[in-house]
């Protein structure tokens, strides 16, 4: 697929066929991807959690949707999604990347990031893997979870790394596509200035 269709094309799908598995070498191919995006400094200060057996799948919505509470994605059939991706920063990977003699930053120093690249560049390994998906025709939607602690808890992944969110992939089911687009997509001129705001 050419990128500029990858591109048109990449929409956020809340609905999976449950009985179409995701092939192996399609996730590894997704993961990778996410590992060629951008990082200040090469500091590389991102990790992916990846879940495809069933049994973690089912850990990871009951970590993120306590007892009791609405569904955090609002969206129950993201539950029948083969894969789940969650994608985390890690900080320090950045903070000690900077304190070596080329940048020469004092060790911790975290006043010299006014943007978090550690949340950028996860974002862009993020994008990355979304592209990706397209590109594999499958469907995928990226979501917030609400309380981080549960997937440290629930999957020991160590306090440094800190979610961004969640990634869900798999098949598309009819009418997948996320309903909470209420408008059309802004006209570009609303969003481009050239030369001038």
């Amino acid at each position: 697929m050419e990128l500029q269709d990858v591109i048109n094309r990449r929409r956020m799908h809340r609905k999976y066929d449950p009985d179409r598995p995701v092939p192996k070498e399609t996730i590894e191919r997704i993961v990778h991807n996410g590992t060629r995006a951008p990082s200040a400094g090469f500091a590389q200060g991102l990790g992916y959690l990846v879940l495809t057996e069933p049994e973690d799948r089912q850990l990871f919505w009951e970590a993120t949707n306590p007892p009791g509470q609405a569904e955090a994605t609002g969206s129950p059939q993201l539950h029948d999604a083969p894969v789940i991706i969650v994608p985390l920063a890690h900080k320090q990977a950045y903070l000690d990347r900077y304190a070596q003699p080329d940048k020469g930053f004092p060790p911790n120093y975290e006043e010299r990031w006014r943007v978090p690249h550690w949340y950028v560049d996860t974002a862009f390994g993020a994008m990355l893997m979304l592209l990706t998906v397209v590109d594999e025709e499958l469907g995928a939607l990226f979501f917030s979870i609400r309380d981080e602690k549960t997937i440290h808890d629930a999957f020991g992944v160590p306090e440094a790394y800190d979610p961004i969110g969640a990634i869900t992939i798999g098949y598309p089911a009819a009418g997948s596509t996320t309903p909470s687009r209420a408008s059309e997509r802004r006209d570009i001129s609303d969003v481009v200035h050239w030369g001038r705001w």
